[in-house]
């Protein structure tokens, strides 16, 4: 799980909840109509605006971005300048009971062990990596899209509630919490967009290009090891993506 996510939606909503309740009531901001008006407004228009598939897969792809790690560009440089060490003392068929906790690197080091030319193998790396790119780019525009329809839905519910007070103007104990309940979809709207959709899209968009470094590095580093690239020739190729603070990898010696 990635604590700082986890972090800020507990902080997120506890503040949310700790304000309303030093001031009042937390069951007088809770009302069904205007929860259903903006959550089951915004998926039905993401329904309306995207396949059945692709919501369902976007809502698995927000999960993983949620629980799965971080890729670390860094140990995928020095397990890459590892096994280059391998393939040059031993043969690149040593590398065949080398296990790697990667898939897309192991896919890759299965491919050039079965004797898999080196464009071949590229080829087909680059496009699982496209792949992955069309995935997320999907699920980022899909809560990019929740996240502008949520206050849009509750500024739907607030009219809804704005006419039914007027409505009855004649009944001035109504007006009160006529208005509050029209106000209260608007609140619903802004946190759904500001505190969950739009903070899940810039993580699925970030997490995309993390991915996306470490599986070109991964298909630069394969390629090389394919060549027989020495690992201070493979090291000075793949640190070139890092920042500079990042350039700590160290090669073992061949």
């Amino acid at each position: 799980m990635d604590v700082g996510t986890l972090i800020g939606i507990v902080v997120g909503f506890g503040l949310i909840i700790g304000s309303i309740m030093l001031n009042g009531s937390l069951t007088s901001f809770m009302d069904l109509p205007s929860f259903l008006i903006v959550v089951g407004g915004t998926v039905s228009a993401t329904l309306i605006m995207e396949k059945m598939q692709h919501v369902v897969g976007a809502m698995q792809v927000a999960k993983n971005a949620f629980l799965q790690k971080t890729s670390d560009v860094t140990k995928t440089i020095q397990t890459i300048l590892e096994l280059s060490n391998t393939a040059r003392r031993e043969g690149i068929l040593a590398l065949e009971s080398v296990q790697v906790e990667d898939p897309f690197l192991a896919k890759g080091l299965r491919m050039a062990v079965d004797g898999i030319p080196r464009e071949e193998i590229r080829e087909t790396l680059t496009v699982e990596l496209i792949s992955m790119k069309q995935r997320h780019t999907r699920g980022q525009k899909l809560f990019k899209f929740a996240a502008t329809t949520a206050p849009s839905m509750g500024m739907i519910g607030t009219l809804i509630g704005l006419v039914q007070m007027l409505q009855t103007l004649d009944d001035p104990a109504s007006i009160g919490p006529s208005m509050a309940v029209a106000l209260l979809t608007t609140m619903y709207g802004a946190v759904l967009a500001f505190l969950v959709a739009g903070p899940i899209s810039e993580k699925l968009a970030r997490r995309s290009n993390e991915e996306s470094a470490n599986m070109t590095v991964i298909i630069e580093g394969i390629d090389s090891i394919v060549k027989g690239h020495n690992a201070a020739v493979i090291k000075d190729k793949l640190e070139a993506r890092l920042s500079p603070k990042d350039r700590t990898v160290e090669p073992e010696a061949a």
